[in-house]
């Protein structure tokens, strides 16, 4: 039976990790950085992660877990259009990527193309999070859709994936050429693309 210090000590280094990694990757930070930072003694690691990958799953599936949490009480804030919804998003997206410098809190624009290649099951996490996102984007299109304040092209799913798929590059971009360029132009395609313009 897991105590609750262990739950607390485990969610501890899960928070240190995510934090340390959001700003330098997956592979350059050792795990003796981690737990020094958390304040965790370092033979405890393997007692909560059998290794650094099975530590980097999880630090992704808590992490999408609360982003996904995050879309659920957008989705559910009364009396806004699927639109609102979805520029409420989209602005958050930025607040929280122009964040650091421009270095962003998002770790699937930081870790994403680095541990995909190094990790099956990071990169399963990854995909799992990210198709979360897109199927609640699709839950707040279908919503505009229903109500009137968006007019799209094409299946809703379609146009869910693509626009995560620009965001994400947006973010990629904002931190090559540390200006917040990449965003507007990206806000203006999306308000387009949505019938907003």
């Amino acid at each position: 039976m897991t105590t609750l210090l262990e739950k607390d000590t485990r969610a501890v280094i899960l928070a240190t990790g995510q934090k340390i990694m959001s700003q330098k990757g997956f592979s350059a930070v050792g795990l003796t950085e981690i737990l020094s930072s958390a304040g965790v003694p370092k033979g405890s690691f393997y007692h909560y992660f059998g290794s650094k990958d099975a530590f980097g799953e999880a630090m992704l599936a808590a992490y999408f877990e609360q982003y996904l949490a995050d879309m659920d009480a957008l989705m559910a804030k009364p009396g806004l259009t699927g639109a609102e919804r979805l520029m409420m998003y989209f602005a958050i997206w930025r607040e929280n990527q122009g964040a650091y410098d421009c270095q962003g809190r998002c770790l699937a624009v930081k870790l994403g193309a680095e541990v995909s290649d190094l990790s099956e099951i990071m990169r399963v996490a990854l995909k799992t999070g990210t198709n979360g996102i897109i199927a609640r984007m699709k839950a707040m299109m279908d919503g505009g859709i229903d109500d009137g304040s968006v007019r799209i092209d094409g299946a809703s799913g379609d146009m869910a994936a693509v626009l995560y798929y620009q965001w994400l590059g947006a973010s990629v971009m904002v931190k090559i050429v540390r200006t917040h360029d990449p965003f507007e132009t990206a806000l203006q395609v999306t308000r387009r693309m949505l019938g907003l313009a």
